[in-house]
């Protein structure tokens, strides 16, 4: 075994080319993966006449200014966004979170009744749907239209998640149930003390995959939200982004470019656009180093077993 691992790990020419062929591969895929984000952040902090001038690549902010964050932050309808976004995230994955629980655990149990029955109808519906108008309506008549539950509930499971969650309760050896029942444990209290203590890493991707697409979430938003002060902030990204809404009317000038003109107006509607993506992308990416441990193992668990 040590010589078939020395000569694996020898210095040969064949894993000389292997290795930097590897690595400049996972270099350029790096590169490509981070330039956008620098582009977006550098274009962020440039100078508005200088970016909307510039074409290509973006290797470094075009001057230094801070001008496009002060409006951001001007705008009142964007502080009410982060609110409204902070609000409808908490609430919709801690939803999220106890369905997909509940839903996994039941499933898991090797007593369920019918159990194959029910696994086929809950995997149809990742397949099949009435359509937009049908689910609007439904949406509609059943009051979850225009308030806080219009951007929870909808969305309150996910079949795929838990079919996930599901895949990682039953990698547990099922000696481990036994022994808490002999000791008089209810099924609560085997979730509770027994099953969700050991699935950390699984529970931690799939919070991670709730907490991304809440965050992210617009379409639900636009179609289910009439009132302006109850969008969330991806709704108004979008219409900055799309549709170019960007109101700088109440600002008079700011950088030394005058806004009221419409050279300046324009430039600094650019630089809204990246300085938005910015603030908005940045509170999602603070949150994955914590959980970039249980990442892989957590996909592992939830992957082995079908």
């Amino acid at each position: 075994m040590d010589k078939k691992k020395n000569r694996i790990g020898r210095w040969t020419p064949a894993n000389v080319i292997f290795n930097i062929v590897n690595y400049g591969i996972l270099t350029f895929l790096t590169l490509i993966c981070l330039y956008p984000m620098l582009h977006v952040l550098f274009a962020s902090v440039s100078n508005p006449t200088d970016l909307i001038a510039h074409r290509g690549l973006l290797l470094k902010p075009l001057g230094f200014t801070m001008s496009g964050y002060k409006l951001v932050f001007k705008d009142d309808s964007l502080l009410v966004g982060f609110k409204n976004t902070f609000l409808y995230v908490g609430l919709g994955t801690a939803v999220n979170m106890l369905f997909t629980i509940m839903g996994a655990y039941a499933l898991s149990r090797r007593e369920l009744l019918l159990k194959k029955a029910v696994m086929v109808i809950i995997t149809i519906t990742m397949f099949f749907g009435g359509g937009l108008i049908p689910w609007f309506l439904v949406m509609k008549q059943v009051g979850l239209y225009n308030n806080v539950w219009a951007m929870v509930l909808p969305t309150a499971l996910n079949t795929w998640n838990m079919i996930i969650l599901r895949t990682g309760f039953q990698s547990f050896p099922y000696d481990l149930e036994e022994a808490a029942v002999i000791d008089g444990a209810s099924q609560s209290k085997i979730l509770m003390n027994v099953i969700l203590p050991l699935s950390k890493p699984v529970l931690a991707v799939i919070f991670l995959y709730y907490l991304v697409g809440n965050w992210n979430s617009w379409f639900n938003a636009m179609v289910l939200l009439k009132d302006r002060a109850r969008y969330p902030l991806q709704l108004l990204l979008e219409e900055i982004l799309v549709m170019n809404d960007v109101s700088l009317s109440s600002v008079g000038s700011a950088g030394g470019v005058s806004v009221n003109s419409v050279q300046g107006a324009t430039a600094y509607r650019e630089l809204v656009k990246y300085c938005v993506t910015v603030i908005v992308t940045l509170p999602i990416l603070c949150v994955y180093p914590f959980l970039q441990k249980y990442f892989v193992k957590g996909v592992m668990i939830g992957s082995v077993k079908g």
